[in-house]
Order: structure tokens, then sequence, then C-alpha cells
């Protein structure tokens, strides 16, 4: 069996790491697997990137763009039948179709002779142009008078009407069988276009070989983080991502008893260099962007806790890395969030917005170290039982499998 992925990259972002994880799952169970991406930094023999006509396509991204389409420019993507990674897979396994790389009106010519797997990382794919709606249900029933115009990808005309029609023709002339990470963007989907395709739940996976617990206080050492010292971990690239919530991290840091803060340190990963004043008085410790497997291993196990105050998640790729190192997690209660935080048995689920709640969360699992051990103890067992590689590879393979024997 020989598939093929086609995502935005084989590395940037978290639809790029999951979709690499499953490739190389894939490659332990003897699979052929290769992947066609937009951004290829990994440069592996089995990755290629998609020509492309960058000058015409710029020309035409400049009127598409004005009418609200983001990746109509995307012409190469008609192509791709040409391509011999194409030729010669059995099945496709679409990934993340948003990103500038490849034109979603091509769909219908790629499943023409190849069924196909789309493993929906987001909203994307059923809405008019967002990859979350928040409290927008307007997906539903085709868009329009688009209330988040700016939300990623962010569009400058609102035709949102229009592309929500675009899509749901496409997939009426396509072969697909959608597969999604987590009980709530299965629901979503079945509520969707997509509700004329199988839909399949499967999470993510992730290597509990790499990601695993270590001695925290070894991990302490080697970070320079002094003896004693409870670790607060955070990541996001950037505070100033509304999505991902770090105004609601500062909020829920400036609610924090002065006598946790003063024995805290707060350990962040990403593209912010956070500065002591601007979380009121606790410790900081910047790693910046961490690109290595190993060196996220080490921060996920200095760490007592991890918080992630999102507003709009799937499967979260850190909540599981955290899982799977044993650190507990304190999140708020949205999108596909709970699968992974479970009250008092993996972490705290927060009320949406609430970041006194945040923080009162925070307060209860630094401050109980029976409940510290209990949950980390409960992650692992988790991350093990649920969301090892070996077994999301297994259930892609089984999938594959029932998909092309239907379309024998």
């Amino acid at each position: 069996m020989k598939v093929l992925h086609l995502n935005s990259s084989d590395s940037l972002g978290g639809a790029a790491i999951a979709g690499y994880r499953l490739h190389q799952g894939l490659l332990a169970k003897g699979l052929d697997s290769r992947l066609l991406v937009g951004v290829s930094q990994l440069g592996d023999d089995d990755t290629a990137v998609i020509p492309r006509h960058k000058w015409l396509e710029m020309l035409i991204a400049k009127l598409t763009w004005r009418f609200g389409f983001n990746d109509f420019h995307c012409t190469s993507s008609f192509a791709i039948p040409d391509h011999y990674f194409y030729k010669e897979a059995d099945i496709l396994n679409f990934h993340n179709l948003h990103g500038s790389y490849l034109n979603y009106l091509a769909i219908p010519r790629l499943t023409e002779n190849k069924p196909a797997v789309y493993t929906l990382h987001d909203m994307w794919s059923f809405t008019g142009h967002c990859i979350y709606s928040y409290d927008c249900d307007r997906w539903q029933t085709g868009c329009g008078k688009c209330p988040y115009p700016d939300t990623y990808p962010g569009i400058k005309t609102d035709n949102t009407n229009w592309e929500w029609k675009l899509k749901h023709k496409v997939y009426s002339r396509s072969k697909l069988v959608i597969v999604t990470l987590s009980r709530w963007l299965t629901e979503q989907a079945q509520k969707s276009m997509l509700n004329c395709f199988p839909i399949h739940h499967i999470p993510n996976g992730i290597d509990t070989q790499i990601y695993q617990p270590l001695d925290p206080d070894l991990c302490k050492f080697v970070l320079g983080i002094p003896t004693g010292k409870k670790v607060l971990m955070f990541g996001a690239q950037s505070l100033a991502d509304h999505r991902k919530g770090g105004d609601l991290l500062l909020q829920a840091l400036q609610q924090l008893p002065d006598s946790l803060k003063a024995e805290t340190v707060l350990l962040t990963v990403g593209g912010d260099n956070i500065k002591s004043s601007e979380v009121f008085g606790m410790d900081i410790l910047n790693l910046g962007y961490l690109s290595s497997d190993r060196l996220k291993v080490i921060a996920y196990s200095a760490a007592d806790l991890f918080v992630f105050p999102t507003r709009a998640d799937n499967l979260p790729l850190v909540l599981q890395e955290s899982m799977a190192c044993g650190t507990p997690m304190v999140s708020f209660d949205i999108g596909g969030v709970p699968d992974l935080v479970r009250p008092k048995i993996t972490g705290y689920l927060a009320k949406p917005e609430d970041a006194k709640d945040l923080a009162d969360g925070i307060v209860q699992i630094l401050d109980d170290q029976n409940l510290q051990e209990f949950m980390s103890q409960q992650c692992r067992a988790i991350a093990l039982k649920e969301y090892s590689l070996e077994l999301q590879a297994q259930q892609y393979v089984d999938l594959y499998r029932q998909t092309l024997a239907v379309n024998s």
C-alpha cells in the first residue's frame, strides 16, 4: 500500500507536525508513505515540494485576494496528478488544505482516480474561510455576513457565502473519507456539509518512547532552575495571539497569590521573550522556539504544571506532549481540549474566558503535591493507552484498507 500525504509543510505548525508523525508511524508499520507539501524544511527523500508557478500565482493572487478568496491562485494544484509521487500512490491523505499552497477546487481532479482520506485539523474544511468560528454557527447554513473576517485566514472581502457554496460543490464531486481528531470536531463535522461522507474519529498519536517522563530534578538542573522552585510551563508563538489566550494567561497570573508567585518559575517556550514585569514579579525562563523533541521533553519533565489558555483548539499537540511526559495540565473547557484535560484526572478545566477560574486551577494543582503525583501517573497511563503513535498508525492502516476495498 502506497500512501501520499498532502500538507502545507512537513514541520511548520501543529498540523504539519501531526501529519509528519503519522507518516513516521506508517513507515514503522512497513507502509510506503510519502509527503507532498507546500514547504519542506526536513529534506527527506520521501518528501517533495509541490512545483509552483510563483510569478503567475502572485499575479492571480492580487486579483483573487481582493475578492476574498485566499487560495484560488494556486493553479499548480491542478498539475499534482502529473507528479510521480501522485502517480505511484494507491490512496491520498489530505491534511491542512489552507495555507496558500493548494487550491481546494482541485480536489475533484485529485480524487477522480484515487480515493482520499481527509484529516481535519480544524474547522476550515466546512466554513466560509475561518479555521475556528468561535461562537458563530453560520457555517451550518451557508456563512455570509462573517462576524470574524480578520480571523485566520483573514479575508479582504466577505464572500464567505460564495466560498461555502464552492466547497459544497467541490465535495459533491469528490471521493473522500473524513477523519476527525477530537470528539468535539466529530460533532461539528456531522452537522456540516461533510456529513455526506463517512466520518471516523482517530486522534493524533505521539511517540511515547520519545515523549516520556524524565527525572524532574535533573531536568530542572539542566535548565538552571533553582532547587525547590515550582515550575509553571506555557507555550505559544506569541502572547499577542488572541486565539491562544496570552491575555487570559496574564490576567490569571496577576491573580495568583504573591506567596505562590515567589516560589514559582514561569517556563515559556515559543516566540515571545516574556519579561518579568509583564507577569507581575514571577521569575521567567524563556527557552524560545524548540524544534528538538528531546529539548521539549526536558522542558515538560521539568514542569509541575502546563497551562494552556486557548480560546479555540481541536486536539492540541502540546497537551498530548505534556500528557505523555506526565505533566498535569490546566486549560479552558473548549473544543477538543476536554479529550485530554480531564478534571481531577489529568488536570483542571476552567470556564471559557474566566481568567479567575484558570488561576484557581493553577493554585489548586501547584499547592497539592499529592494531586500532582496522581495526575502525573494518570497522564502517562492515558497517553500510553489512548494516544500512542502505534495505535494511531494501525487505525489509519485499517481505514486505508477499508477505503481501498470500497473503491476497488
